[in-house]
């Protein structure tokens, strides 16, 4: 498949890596000192799955230079989501798919008015990037999943040629038919990782064996599962408590949320696409959200970055 990751950054980069070496023409949309290093050196991976490395691969900041494509990987920043998606129609032919892996839960409603709601998938992953240095991403956990679909749940026949490649490939690609219901359940957990370890600078390890601070990561989960019920996605009783579980089980102890991560090295905040949007909707719904309201207002200051 012809496959694009816009960004390559830890998110697209590493998949769009991970597709590279399986066989499939993957172009890489980059910029700064991180495209530099890869047209200069190409990209490298280390990973708990194994270091990999494509020495020479095809990067551009200009997605006109490479034409249309099967599936977009879309994985930008939730800032930049619509500036993005407008510089995706170069890549756009009848039968592409864009897929976005981004946070927050609106992705598909925001790149759709631009790209189209036939070519927008909304979509999930659970994999635990970033970019260590300019042309090396890092991962730090063997989690490593997407979850797409049409919004509408029927089926796809380019979407499931791209479970094939991406399963053939290592990545563990799923195609649901209640993708809605997927994007609340990652996000509930995502909102609660984020803002812990930004809110605290602790790890999620440190989060979750505190007591206190496990109390807060659960009121959190909790207060977005009912935003989440309240517009109408049937998240099942109990399955905060599942994530928990789960998560103390599974994590890698020294992770933290991308926010964090970005928190402390003085760059823009998802913040208001994260604890915002839960405070935010709780205030439209009806549903308190003190927790969330308590993380938006004490990082807000923040959120533009290094003051």
């Amino acid at each position: 498949m012809r496959i694009a990751a816009l960004a390559a950054g830890g998110v697209g980069g590493y998949f769009g890596a991970r597709l590279a070496q399986a066989g499939h023409d993957v172009f890489f949309i980059a910029r700064g000192a991180h495209l530099a290093a890869m047209r200069k050196d190409g990209l490298k991976i280390e990973s708990v799955h194994g270091d990999l490395r494509l020495p020479k691969v095809n990067v551009t900041d200009k997605p006109a230079e490479i034409g249309p494509v099967d599936i977009v990987l879309f994985a930008v920043k939730l800032w930049d989501t619509e500036k993005a998606a407008e510089t995706a129609n170069p890549l756009l032919s009848a039968n592409t798919r864009v897929i976005t892996l981004q946070n927050g839960v609106d992705s598909y409603e925001r790149i759709a008015p631009i790209v189209g709601a036939a070519h927008a998938i909304p979509g999930t992953t659970y994999v635990f990037t970033v970019i260590e240095r300019p042309g090396v991403i890092k991962q730090s956990s063997k989690v490593q999943s997407i979850v797409c679909g049409r919004i509408d749940g029927k089926p796809d026949a380019i979407l499931l040629k791209f479970a094939e490649a991406g399963n053939a490939a290592g990545i563990a690609v799923t195609i649901s038919d209640n993708i809605q219901l997927e994007r609340w359940k990652k996000f509930v957990f995502l909102a609660a990782n984020s803002g812990a370890t930004a809110l605290t600078r602790a790890t999620t390890g440190e989060v979750l064996t505190d007591p206190d601070m496990t109390r807060m990561f659960m009121a959190i989960m909790r207060e977005t599962a009912a935003v989440g019920r309240a517009t109408g996605v049937p998240i099942e009783a109990g399955f905060e408590d599942e994530r928990l579980a789960y998560a103390q089980k599974n994590l890698v102890s020294n992770m933290r949320a991308s926010m964090a991560n970005d928190l402390n090295s003085g760059n823009r905040l998802e913040l208001d696409w994260l604890a915002g949007t839960i405070s935010r909707l709780g205030k439209e719904l009806n549903v308190p959200t003190p927790v969330n309201d308590t993380i938006y207002a004490a990082l807000k200051p923040f959120r533009m970055g290094r003051r």
